[in-house]
């Protein structure tokens, strides 16, 4: 086993066996903790302005997000939620739910509207307490979510790779002061393109169930996993017994972003819900517009905004990237 392969392998045995300490709320942080917040911050300026930026030039329309709805993501049957808590209100008369993501809200949009699509997306995931520790789960945090009509998996993933690495291009050159002071402009490397793909078979035959955490120390640039059981609304190819969607692994950090090809057609998603357990009634105006021809095939992901800028600016939680941290567990005053 060479050098490298050795630090990699003592990482990974260091990041699965150790806790982080978890980020103060910001009254309680001494003038040098705040400087390092106020960094942090400056590099989730730079990050935003680019991210919008570059979609708004590709004709993409910027949408407001939705807080509360009847109708949101059942993050079901996905292995890797976590979710301790479902909150549901009643608005005059009527239930409703905290987003969780706005996936079903872009597949319309973009069906009935607006053929690209991004919005950031505000969601509330009472992660369990468990994680508090774990670095990068927040009850509260934001996504970057996009979709674009008739478009393919393999577009996506080519449009998220230029857009990283311009991204990390324009903060390396922008915020190289705030970087320096984090200790990360050295570390911080313009990833080469295209990125690795990964089948996650495949991973699960080499690293088992622990293949996610496993797989961020292998390489120095981010790798794509695809072929993941997931929601409804994921398509899902029933000869092959394969799923068009993928995530996005960064290194040495983890998971960063999620999306697919959807499902547009009435009776798989129909099947699918009831093979899955998924309750129906939550998503009658999508099975309406299915069932009527309306839902169109589309395809695009959602970022996590908080995990790429902790990732960028070498965070060592992401509650660091929240001017008002929110842990699973732990309630702030703010």
């Amino acid at each position: 086993m060479s050098k490298k392969q050795m630090s990699r392998q003592k990482n990974l045995e260091v990041a699965l066996e150790s806790s982080v300490e978890l980020p103060k709320s910001l009254e309680q942080l001494s003038n040098s903790e705040i400087e390092r917040r106020r960094c942090i911050s400056r590099v989730m300026t730079c990050v935003l302005k680019h991210l919008t930026s570059n979609f708004v030039n590709r004709w993409f329309e910027w949408l407001l997000p939705v807080i509360f709805s009847k109708s949101t993501d059942p993050l079901w049957p996905d292995p890797g939620a976590s979710i301790e808590k479902r909150i549901e209100v009643e608005i005059y008369g009527c239930t409703v739910r905290p987003t969780l993501s706005m996936i079903v809200h872009k597949m319309v949009a973009c069906s009935l509207a607006h053929p690209k699509l991004f919005i950031l997306s505000p969601n509330v995931r009472i992660e369990r307490r468990d994680r508090a520790n774990s670095g990068v789960h927040a009850y509260e945090f934001t996504q970057l979510d996009f979709e674009v009509r008739d478009a393919t998996s393999e577009e996506i993933r080519s449009l998220v790779e230029v857009v990283l690495r311009g991204l990390i291009s324009a903060v390396k050159r922008n915020m190289r002061e705030e970087l320096v002071h984090l200790g990360r402009y050295d570390s911080l490397r313009v990833p080469g393109i295209p990125f690795r793909v990964c089948d996650r078979l495949a991973l699960e035959e080499e690293h088992g169930k622990d293949w996610g955490a496993k797989t961020v120390y292998q390489g120095d640039d981010p790798i794509w996993v695809v072929n993941i059981p997931r929601e409804f609304y994921d398509f899902e190819d029933f000869a092959k017994g394969t799923w068009d969607n993928y995530d996005l692994l960064l290194p040495g950090y983890g998971e960063v972003l999620s999306g697919a090809r959807r499902e547009w057609e009435y009776n798989k998603m129909i099947g699918k819900m009831e093979r899955d357990g998924v309750m129906k009634e939550n998503y009658r105006l999508l099975l309406t517009l299915a069932r009527e021809g309306k839902l169109k095939p589309s395809a695009g992901a959602g970022i996590g905004v908080e995990r790429v800028v902790s990732w960028i600016a070498g965070a060592k939680h992401i509650g660091e990237t929240q001017m008002f941290p929110k842990i699973p567990g732990l309630v702030n005053e703010l």
